[in-house]
């Protein structure tokens, strides 16, 4: 099977950030052009929900299908006098555009100034409006998967996708009990990822989605450059190493995934 036999799904890319604007049409083709057959857009401000939303496109000969999720980023929350009006604002775009999730919403307690409470509120109201319409999420969960666990458990009736996943292998456990994927990305290409690489070794392959983060966490031979989409082959061939299984396997494995969790 030759590579552009694969059928791959980048289930987190920001398409639609500035950054494209120059080639984005060469972008889409030569991701098609190694198997990327979808991938999925998830805004992160409401300032961008429309700019999202212009990604939206069908499959053709030369281009891959572009699917878009919609929320709110724990790093980009509106003022607080302006959350109300700005959850009501998403509610009602959730029903008119009906994307395939809703994200990238979560919690990062990276930085020692976060607001966590404030996080977490918008974070437990975006997974209710998720539960609400039937939507999966899609996670950006950074030094807060224990918070983000508890607040799944608290909500209930929500499933999707943990994006860049970098937790244990206990918390990884977690999430699939509660109907999650676990996305890898450019991180997997770096052999000094050992321990990332150790889990994406030990997790059932059903668990396994690929995403690049594009234009940000680029694979290890583009370092210091724009991450694409187009660069999602070296993704599975990393995980493909670790896990000394087929890229072609892993491929079918983990678009059927994909496919599932998102409905795709």
């Amino acid at each position: 099977m030759s590579v552009t036999e694969l059928q791959l799904i980048d289930t987190h890319c920001h398409l639609d950030l500035p950054v494209f604007d120059p080639d984005r049409a060469a972008v889409l083709a030569a991701a098609h052009a190694i198997g990327v057959e979808t991938l999925v857009v998830p805004a992160i401000e409401q300032a961008g929900w429309s700019r999202v939303l212009a990604q939206r496109a069908t499959a053709t000969a030369a281009r891959p299908a572009c699917r878009v999720a919609l929320g709110l980023h724990p790093l980009y929350l509106p003022p607080l006098a302006e959350a109300e009006a700005t959850l009501a604002a998403l509610q009602s775009l959730l029903a008119a555009e009906r994307p395939v999730a809703i994200g990238e919403i979560g919690l990062d307690f990276h930085r020692g100034d976060a607001d966590r409470a404030y996080q977490l509120a918008l974070f437990e109201a975006q997974l209710v409006l998720a539960r609400e319409a039937r939507l999966p999420v899609l996670l950006h969960v950074r030094k807060a998967h224990e918070e983000v666990l508890a607040a799944l458990a608290r909500i209930g009736g929500v499933g999707g996708i943990a994006h860049a996943f970098s937790g244990s292998l206990q918390q990884a456990a977690r999430y699939l009990d509660r109907g999650f994927r676990l996305g890898f990305g450019g991180m997997l290409t770096f052999a000094r990822s050992t321990r990332l690489r150790r889990l994406a070794r030990a997790l059932p392959v059903d668990a396994l989605v690929l995403e690049t983060d594009a234009p940000d966490m680029t694979v290890a031979a583009h370092r210091g450059e724009r991450n694409s989409p187009a660069y999602l082959d070296q993704v599975l061939a990393a995980l493909a190493e670790v896990r000394d299984e087929s890229p072609q396997m892993l491929a079918a494995h983990t678009t059927a995934n994909a496919r599932a969790v998102l409905a795709l």
